[in-house]
């Protein structure tokens, strides 16, 4: 890992930042009309009266930041969870790192950071979801030892999307 590159809690300013890395992810993930979110969204449900997520980024100094001039190069995006069966959880809801940084230990000292923070609070695991067809994350993840659920458990992620939570709940 290099040493000129600090991971340290997002900002209220990052935010237009941490979206510009979100809209890089998602185009990765060929899922880039998906994001919905603004980077004010970000700043109300990140740092308002009861944030919803914490964040982490990844930041070089100005002398080696990216082909396009940003210093923030990765972000990893978090927040608590809870399970009736192990207690406490720490939810990983995004890693990324730019291209051009990955295979520096970024990712794997943001992830570290997120491990560290749920030991710190009595987290008991540590969650997070990957595309079936993301294989360098797969392995990425499986080679830090986590535990691929849907193979070894066989549990399958589920979501209600606005339209269908209010039809739920009107029912």
């Amino acid at each position: 890992m290099d040493p000129a590159v600090s991971i340290r809690d997002c900002r209220a300013e990052d935010c237009p930042e941490v979206l510009r890395l979100i809209r890089e992810l998602a185009e990765y993930e060929k899922v880039p009309e998906q994001v919905k979110i603004s980077d004010q969204g970000l700043f109300q449900d990140g740092f308002g009266q009861d944030p919803f997520y914490k964040c982490l980024v990844a930041e070089v100094p100005r002398e080696r930041q990216s082909k396009a001039g940003h210093t923030i190069v990765g972000y990893a995006l978090y927040f608590f969870t809870y399970s009736t069966w192990k207690g406490r959880n720490i939810y990983m809801e995004d890693l990324y790192v730019m291209p051009e940084f990955r295979g520096q230990g970024i990712g794997k000292k943001l992830m570290r950071t997120i491990a560290q923070i749920g030991l710190e609070k009595g987290c008991t695991q540590m969650k997070f979801s990957v595309l079936d067809w993301n294989r360098p994350a797969i392995d990425f993840y499986l080679g830090e030892g986590a535990v691929d659920l849907t193979a070894a458990e066989g549990w399958h992620v589920f979501r209600f999307e606005a339209d269908t939570m209010r039809q739920l709940a009107n029912k």
